[in-house]
């Protein structure tokens, strides 16, 4: 096991074979290459994406199907390519790959990008960013319906 300093959780232990891998880092990050998923029982189903580079750097995120159970993921070419997976099909959540959407608080209220999902390649590690303009999805999906938000 190997340990990790970071600004929010303290030190952390982690198994090094743990370590998701962005090869071109994360959009607005690309230096940040090297990430673990940190999740307890108590923020189920949040899951704090860690950079191993930047102690204060995390990522609040949720996986895409808790937000939209009917989510459906469509990566570009150059994405499959970057994950390692095969160009001419599509993967399936949960089962090649898994897919998070980074959470956001606003005034208004949480919101997920469904836009831009983490999706992690389950057999190699390897993880991107992938920004797919030509969807229907928001980078601000409400995650509390507008009319369920109280103002004070």
């Amino acid at each position: 096991m190997s340990l990790f300093e970071t600004k929010n959780f303290g030190r952390v232990s982690y198994d090094p074979v743990s370590v998701w891998e962005f090869p071109g880092g994360l959009p607005g990050f690309e230096g940040r290459r090297r990430f673990v998923a940190l999740h307890n029982k108590e923020s189920e189903p949040v899951i704090f994406l860690q950079s191993l580079e930047d102690p204060s750097l995390c990522f609040i995120t949720m996986p895409v199907l808790a937000v939209d159970p009917r989510y459906r993921l469509r990566l570009a070419f150059e994405d499959l390519t970057t994950l390692g997976l095969p160009p001419a099909v599509q993967p399936r959540i949960g089962v090649e790959v898994m897919c998070l959407a980074v959470l956001s608080v606003r005034e208004t209220g949480p919101t997920a990008n469904l836009l831009a999902p983490v999706v992690l390649n389950l057999k190699n590690r390897r993880a991107v960013q992938a920004v797919v303009p030509e969807s229907n999805y928001s980078h601000q999906h409400a995650l509390i319906p507008q009319e369920a938000v109280v103002c004070s």
